[in-house]
C-alpha cells in the first residue's frame, strides 16, 4: 500500500477537499442509524462528519500513529472507534457491518478485486458498500501516491464478477468547478512539456512523491491566484450523474449484498 495522500483544507486544497468531502455528504443516506466501517480512513475527518448519521462507525487505516491520533483526536465521540489493519482481509466476521465506505482508497492497494470480494463478505445481507476512485480518463499525469487508478469499464468487469446487485455514477462539477480544473489542466499540460522522456511514468513511485507534493502544492497556490472562484467552491458545486460517465472526476460504486 502507498503512502497516504490527504486532502487538507486549506484555500488551496480547497477544490480536491469539497471533492472529497462530497462523498461523505453523499454516504449519510445509507448509513443513518447504521453500523459502519470506514476503510482507509486516514486522519478521519471524514469519518467523523458520519458518526453524526451512524449508529456506530469504526474507521480503519494501515497506519498506527495515524489511528492512535485519531482515537485521541476524537475521544469525546462516543460511537466512533478506531482500529489498525493492513488490507486484505479485513479483521472482521462475516456479516458484521451495514455498509461500508472506501473513499479514495481503492487506487492506493494492489488487492483490489480481494478487497472488494473482503467488504461484500463482512456485510450483512441487504448491506452497502460505497467506493469511490478516481476516473483514469481524467487524469493526466501519474499519481505516484496511486497504484492504479480505474476506468469505469474497468470498475464495472471487477465488480461484475463479485456481484450483479451494484450501481455506477460518476462526480461531475457545475461550470465553476469546471473551469478551476480547465485551469489545472493547463498547468499540468505545461509541466508535462518538460518531461520529454516520459520519466513521470517510468521512475520508481518512492521517487516521485517529493516532486510531486512540491509542484502540486505550487500549482494548487497558482490555482488559487487565477481562478477566483477557488476559495467558494463547495460541495454544493458538484453532482452525480449516471450519463456520459467517461467525462466525470470520479467513480462512485454502490453495491449492495444480496
Amino acid at each position: 500500500m502507498s503512502t497516504h495522500e490527504r486532502a487538507h483544507h486549506d484555500e488551496a486544497n480547497n477544490v480536491t477537499y469539497q471533492r472529497c468531502q462530497f462523498a461523505y455528504e453523499f454516504a449519510i443516506p445509507f448509513i443513518t442509524g447504521k453500523h459502519v466501517l470506514d476503510v482507509g480512513c486516514g486522519n478521519a475527518y471524514g469519518t467523523a462528519l458520519m458518526a453524526a448519521s451512524a449508529a456506530t462507525i469504526k474507521g480503519l487505516d494501515y497506519d498506527g500513529a495515524t489511528v492512535a491520533e485519531n482515537g485521541s483526536r476524537y475521544a469525546s465521540v462516543t460511537n466512533l472507534t478506531f482500529q489498525q489493519g493492513t488490507i486484505p482481509p479485513l479483521p472482521f466476521a462475516d456479516a458484521s457491518f451495514d455498509v461500508i465506505t472506501a473513499f479514495q482508497f481503492i487506487e492506493h492497494i494492489v488487492p483490489r478485486k480481494e478487497f472488494l470480494r473482503e467488504c461484500l463478505r463482512v456485510l450483512r445481507p441487504g448491506g452497502r458498500l460505497l467506493v469511490t476512485t478516481p476516473n483514469v480518463k481524467k487524469s493526466l499525469a501519474r499519481n505516484p501516491f496511486h497504484v492504479h487508478e480505474y476506468t469505469f469499464e474497468e470498475m464495472r468487469k471487477e465488480v461484475s464478477d463479485l456481484t450483479s446487485a451494484f450501481q455506477l455514477k460518476g462526480l461531475n462539477g457545475n461550470q465553476r468547478v469546471n473551469s478551476y480544473y480547465a485551469e489545472n489542466d493547463k498547468f499540468v499540460r505545461m509541466i508535462l512539456r518538460f518531461d520529454i522522456l516520459g520519466l513521470h511514468k517510468r521512475l520508481p513511485a518512492s521517487w516521485l512523491t517529493a516532486p510531486y507534493n512540491f509542484i502540486t502544492n505550487l500549482m494548487r497556490n497558482k490555482l488559487k491566484e487565477k481562478v477566483s472562484t477557488t476559495t467558494d467552491i463547495s460541495t454544493s458545486d458538484f453532482l452525480l450523474q449516471e450519463q456520459d460517465l467517461d467525462a466525470t472526476w470520479d467513480i462512485y460504486l454502490i453495491a449492495e449484498k444480496k
